[in-house]
C-alpha cells in the first residue's frame, strides 16, 4: 500500500517537472521569437486624423521599428505610451501575439467643435481636450469663435455638450460665438438669421422656448423674414425683421 502511494508521490513530481520544464522551454522559444507581423485597427468613431503608417512610425523600440526584433526586447507599455503623445489619439493598446504578431488598437480623438481665433485654431473633444488642426483632414463639426483660453473652453462645454445631446439641435446649429460680455449668438443651418442666447444660464429653457418657436414659425414659414431671434427673456422670445 505504502509503495502505490510512493510510486503516486513519484509519478506526480516527475509531472510537475515535465510540465515545468515544458512551460520553461516554450516561454524561452516564445520570447526569443521575432516579430514578424505588425497589425494597426481603429476603433470606428469617425475621425481620420491618423493612418496607419503615421502609427507604424510611432512603434519605436531601441531606435528602430518593432517589426524583426524579438519579442523579449518589447516595451508594451512603453510603446503604448509613446503612442498616447500623439495629440490625435485618445488611448492605444498593445499586444504581441504567439505567431510573432505585434497588434495595436487605435482610438483616435473625437472632435465636438473647432474654435476659432486669429492667432491659434483647434479642436477640442468632449472633454475640452484641444485637438490641433489637421493638413490632411478637417472634422466637420460646431464652429465656435471667441473663445480664447481654457476657462473659455471649460464654460462653453456645457453648452456644446447640450447641443450633441439633442437630435434637432445638433443638425441645426452650426456656429456660436462668445462676446466679450459672456452672452453667445447662435448660427443656425436652416436660415441666415441669428440667436441671441444671452448668458449661459437656463439653458434647457431657453432652447425649449425656441424649439416651440420654431414649430410655429417653420409651419407658417414666416421663420425668414426675421434677422434676430432673442431667447434671453424669461417667458418670451423678441424677434426684430
Amino acid at each position: 500500500m505504502r509503495f502505490k502511494v510512493g510510486l503516486k508521490y513519484i509519478a506526480f513530481v516527475l509531472l510537475v517537472l515535465v510540465l515545468g520544464f515544458l512551460y520553461s522551454f516554450s516561454s524561452t522559444r516564445n520570447s526569443n521569437k521575432i516579430v514578424e507581423n505588425v497589425i494597426v485597427e481603429f476603433e470606428s468613431n469617425g475621425s481620420n486624423f491618423i493612418t496607419h503608417s503615421m502609427v507604424n512610425k510611432l512603434l519605436i523600440q531601441n531606435g528602430e521599428g518593432v517589426k524583426n526584433q524579438a519579442k523579449s526586447v518589447i516595451n508594451l507599455y512603453n510603446l503604448e505610451k509613446a503612442i498616447c503623445m500623439n495629440p490625435y489619439i485618445e488611448n492605444s493598446s498593445v499586444f504581441l501575439g504567439i505567431n510573432g504578431t505585434l497588434k495595436t488598437i487605435i482610438t483616435q480623438r473625437t472632435p465636438v467643435a473647432r474654435m476659432i481665433n486669429v492667432s491659434n485654431s483647434f479642436y477640442i473633444d468632449r472633454k475640452g481636450v484641444r485637438v490641433p488642426l489637421s493638413d490632411t483632414y478637417s472634422e466637420r463639426v460646431l464652429l465656435v469663435s471667441g473663445v480664447n483660453n481654457d476657462d473659455d473652453v471649460r464654460e462653453i462645454l456645457p453648452l456644446i455638450s447640450f447641443i450633441l445631446d439633442d437630435r434637432f439641435l445638433q443638425k441645426e446649429i452650426v456656429g456660436i460665438e462668445k462676446f466679450t460680455n459672456k452672452e453667445y449668438q447662435i448660427s443656425v443651418r436652416s436660415g441666415s438669421y441669428k440667436i441671441d442666447f444671452g448668458k449661459l444660464s437656463n439653458m434647457e429653457v431657453k432652447f425649449k422656448k425656441l424649439k416651440a418657436f420654431y414649430n410655429t414659425t417653420f409651419g407658417d414659414k414666416t421663420i425668414h423674414t426675421y434677422k434676430n431671434i432673442n431667447v434671453k427673456y424669461h417667458n418670451q422670445v423678441v424677434c426684430t425683421k
